[in-house]
């Protein structure tokens, strides 16, 4: 099942059966009443932009009509919520047999603010792709980056990845090792392009002009596939995810980076701080391109500190192997949906909001 605004109207493949118009408030039920004919659990994806109505509060009406089980996993946790988006991730909450959180913090937040029972929350990591563990040098010459130290970011491109901050850290990275490289590797967000255009990327093209920084910045200004996105992530020295919101529950991009083994620097937002731990990452205070640019040198600098980070982050992230947290999810389904005889045989599921 797809839900998508209504200026995207796919293409979808085969798999997909129903369509929500994520602002026709009828759609919800009608796709509600429509899945539950034809599977055994619901998976719902919960993100307040993706969904209709005040606060995404559509999503009510789609579980409000469900007649199948559902499990909700939830991609954002806010800190401090309005009362509209409280209101909703708690109905939301209620409204379904399991709620799956990404890291241990969100159950915690959870649990204090929003009063939710610790025992209907499952926290169930954000898979990577299973790679080896491979030197960047042996990469980076399919990416026309030998002799070059690479220092790499990627996703969405928006103001709440805070690649201002690294740009403006760049020019003392960059008078200590001269070969340096910052990539920033994604398209535009589709929100962000439908309000303002290109204009945030533009900008930050003028902020390298400023810097002078045009030899030592490059921008893949697409979407990247799997094979291509693991290429890029293997060349790297060195991640960096300088994120200003501190209260961020969840990052996929640092979680394949660290499926990937790399070193990686970060602002200590929530996830993070819980993922980077013992030695797992180097995390500076948000906000001083000092720190942030004295962090990268060191990293640099040292090659023992870097592969020891990356192979403690590697290590750590052998859980949140796709396979792994499949398996995760296989018993939760099965779980739910009332499969107590460990059958081998998963329960037909829906999944919704991805």
């Amino acid at each position: 099942m797809a839900l998508h605004p209504p200026d995207q109207t796919g293409p979808y493949p085969i798999e997909v059966h129903h369509r929500i118009r994520r602002d026709e408030a009828g759609d919800y039920a009608h796709a509600a009443r429509s899945v539950s004919d034809c599977v055994d659990v619901v998976s719902i994806q919960h993100e307040y932009g993706i969904w209709g109505g005040t606060d995404g509060d559509h999503v009510l009406d789609f579980i409000g009509a469900l007649r199948a089980p559902a499990i909700a996993t939830l991609h954002t946790v806010l800190r401090t919520p309005t009362p509209g988006q409280r209101a909703v991730l708690a109905e939301l909450v209620a409204g379904v047999e399991a709620t799956v959180v990404m890291s241990r913090s969100a159950a915690t937040l959870l649990a204090t603010a929003y009063g939710v029972d610790p025992r209907r929350l499952e926290v169930i990591p954000h898979g990577v792709p299973e790679l080896p563990l491979v030197d960047p040098e042996a990469v980076k010459p399919s990416l026309g980056l030998e002799g070059r130290r690479v220092i790499l970011s990627f996703g969405l491109l928006g103001p709440g990845k805070g690649y201002e901050l690294a740009i403006d850290a760049l020019p003392a990275v960059v008078a200590a090792h001269p070969e340096v490289l910052y990539v920033i590797v994604g398209a535009t967000h589709p929100d962000l392009i439908r309000s303002e255009g290109e204009a945030y990327r533009h900008g930050l093209l003028a902020r390298v002009q400023a810097h002078g920084l045009g030899d030592h910045v490059r921008f893949v200004d697409r979407f990247v596939g799997r094979v291509e996105l693991t290429r890029w992530l293997e060349a790297a020295d060195v991640f960096v995810t300088p994120y200003p919101n501190l209260d961020q529950i969840v990052s996929g991009t640092l979680s394949y980076a660290m499926g990937a083994g790399r070193a990686i620097v970060s602002t200590p937002y929530a996830y993070a701080s819980e993922l980077l731990a013992e030695g797992r990452g180097l995390l500076v205070p948000p906000g001083s391109p000092a720190l942030l640019g004295r962090a990268l040198d060191n990293v640099l600098e040292d090659a023992g500190l870097r592969a020891s980070m990356g192979r403690r982050a590697y290590e750590h992230s052998r859980r949140m192997v796709w396979s792994s947290v499949g398996a995760d999810y296989g018993r939760l389904i099965a779980r739910v949906a009332g499969d107590h005889r460990g059958s081998a045989l998963a329960p037909a599921m829906a999944a919704v909001g991805a």
